[in-house]
């Protein structure tokens, strides 16, 4: 899932497996087409093993790979912090409002997704973040260095 809570966007791209070709995949249409102008586009994500740069020299020639990778900036969220990424957010909210039945094949499930992605997209759903510095501060402490005055 692809979500940019400033814009109140998402995109869903349903997909047999998650493998690395996917990601590669995925990765080129964020540049090429959800965000053709952007010069950098910013990537939060977990730790997945799939997850992985050179990931698109596997599936792409070696200068799209290249193309691709120059106009990406990956952030990865720490392990075990995945709540702290708004997609993993929005995913459960997917899993909530749309995933919550048992669904027949894989035309129905990418027609169901598409749907309540519309919706989200039209309404111009975002998460209500409320994880404040002074939160992460206490939550995350082990993170934060010490200082003695």
């Amino acid at each position: 899932m692809f979500f940019a809570p400033l814009l109140a966007w998402r995109h869903v791209h349903v997909t047999d497996r998650r493998t690395q070709n996917d990601f590669a995949i995925e990765m080129k249409y964020l540049v090429d087409e959800a965000f053709p102008k952007a010069k950098k586009v910013r990537v939060v994500m977990d730790n997945l093993n799939t997850h992985v740069p050179h990931a698109l020299y596997q599936t792409f020639e070696p200068a799209e790979a290249r193309r691709i990778l120059e106009r990406l900036e990956f952030h990865y969220t720490p392990k075990h912090g995945s709540w702290l990424n708004m997609a993993e957010i929005e995913l459960s909210v997917l899993a909530t409002q749309c995933l919550d039945r048992r669904i027949p094949d894989k035309a129905t499930l990418e027609a169901e997704v598409a749907a309540w992605e519309a919706q989200r997209n039209q309404q111009k759903s975002t998460v209500d973040w409320q994880f404040s510095c002074a939160d992460a501060r206490i939550k995350l402490k082990q993170l934060y260095p010490s200082i003695q005055a």
